[in-house]
């Protein structure tokens, strides 16, 4: 069975960029006919001895059998001297498969381990595509040992494609910076474009490191992250049941260890891995299912922190909020309906809506500047940005959304075919 991509996202980047090598990190893909034939959709990554590995997953109750292996071995004894592996595919998201589900990850989790000379607990897998169907095992273990032997520090891009489902580009971003005897690399692929919800990023996200950095404290600078990146972006509300989000450092950079986290290279390695993972997770927004406009909120003037992302996810999620923004319409009723029903603490008259630099609605009422002529016209644009002020305290949050087009029922409505 084959099955043709869809049009490539109008909001997409120009290009795949450029990716520096990562020392210790090795990539293959391959086709193994998990789905659909002839789709390359299987990913391996070989990592080296001495690779600390740490990771974020979703919090779904209905979490798949690979996100509660990885949770399961990422939280048992670390022995990474023998080095580490990832392996994932797309198709088949092995969730909702009772006892059969552990028993496909081990087979190829083993696989992996035994084609790489690893402890299986230091193989790592991720699957993504439908929920409740048997995983094909046999279709992927039958390729390992292919795979094995094509492993490419400079397979990155390719294993940025093989792990796509309903993406329409691969997403991939690097930072470097200098650390304290030599130069550290950061580079990260990602897929998502449906099922995408905070409660970490509903997606699969890979980022690889040559930075020396111990797994506790590697996890911390990740886990300390999330709230700002992945957990800030939604599509359409929903949370996935596969959520992986893996990072490696393999220790192979010239720069000395990162040990103190209030070190100078500590702070710059925090700073380009928050760079790598917005610009992934901004990406997904981009590639969202029939997404034509990008879009930020901002809110500001929460009581705190945690109502402004109440604030900013009602507004980001809300159906009547998207469709609007899709048909080009300057409705910010919706936003202040967003508002009111979030939950978070709220006054009508402290309230201050802005779509670009332009007020909309302030004091609790239509600003006495308002030109629905200017502001029809800015909704043209592909990148909006709608600003709410609550004008009750200092507690702000921005998260990114897409527009909800009639494209996304058209994809999901035959998703399994």
């Amino acid at each position: 069975m084959n099955k043709p991509q869809n049009p490539v996202s109008p909001l997409a980047p120009e290009r795949f960029p450029d990716l520096p090598l990562i020392r210790g990190a090795e990539f293959a893909s391959g086709a193994a006919g998990v789905k659909y034939k002839g789709r390359t959709d299987v990913t391996l990554v070989r990592l080296a001895p001495g690779t600390s590995v740490a990771g974020v997953f979703t919090r779904s109750s209905t979490r798949a059998a690979s996100v509660l292996d990885c949770q399961a071995k990422l939280a048992g004894p670390v022995d990474s001297s023998a080095g580490a592996a990832i392996i994932v595919n797309s198709g088949n998201a092995n969730a909702f498969t009772g006892k059969a589900g552990q028993e496909a990850v081990d087979s190829v989790t083993g696989s992996v381990a035994n084609a790489l000379g690893i402890p299986r607990e230091r193989v790592f897998s991720s699957s993504t595509g439908v929920i409740g169907e048997p995983l094909p095992v046999e279709r992927i273990t039958a390729i390992v040992e292919n795979l094995a032997g094509r492993l490419d520090p400079a397979g990155a891009a390719d294993a940025a494609r093989a792990i796509m489902t309903t993406d329409t580009f691969a997403k991939g971003a690097a930072a470097s910076f200098e650390g304290d005897g030599g130069t550290i690399n950061i580079v990260g692929i990602a897929k998502g474009s449906g099922m995408i919800a905070p409660d970490m990023a509903t997606m699969l996200v890979y980022i690889f490191t040559d930075a020396q950095i111990a797994p506790r404290t590697l996890q911390r600078m990740l886990s300390a992250r999330v709230d700002r990146t992945f957990n800030a972006i939604t599509v359409d509300s929903d949370t996935s049941t596969s959520d992986a989000l893996i990072l490696a450092a393999t220790g192979q950079s010239g720069a000395a260890p990162i040990t103190d986290l209030r070190s100078a290279p500590a702070r710059a390695f925090g700073k380009g891995l928050e760079q790598v993972m917005l610009d992934l997770a901004q990406q997904v927004v981009r590639d969202g299912e029939g997404a034509t406009k990008f879009v930020e909120v901002r809110v500001t003037g929460a009581a705190d922190n945690a109502d402004a992302h109440r604030v900013a996810m009602a507004i980001a999620n809300s159906p009547l909020v998207k469709t609007a923004i899709a048909g080009e319409d300057a409705n910010w009723g919706r936003v202040v309906m967003a508002v009111g029903k979030s939950g978070a603490q709220a006054d009508r008259d402290r309230l201050t809506i802005r779509f670009g630099d332009m007020v909309l609605a302030e004091n609790g009422w239509r600003a006495p500047a308002y030109d629905e002529a200017k502001a029809s016209a800015y909704m043209k644009q592909e990148h909006l940005v709608i600003g709410v002020d609550l004008g009750l305290g200092k507690g702000r949050r921005t998260v990114w959304t897409c527009d909800l087009t009639h494209r996304y029922i058209d994809i999901n409505a035959d998703y399994r075919s």
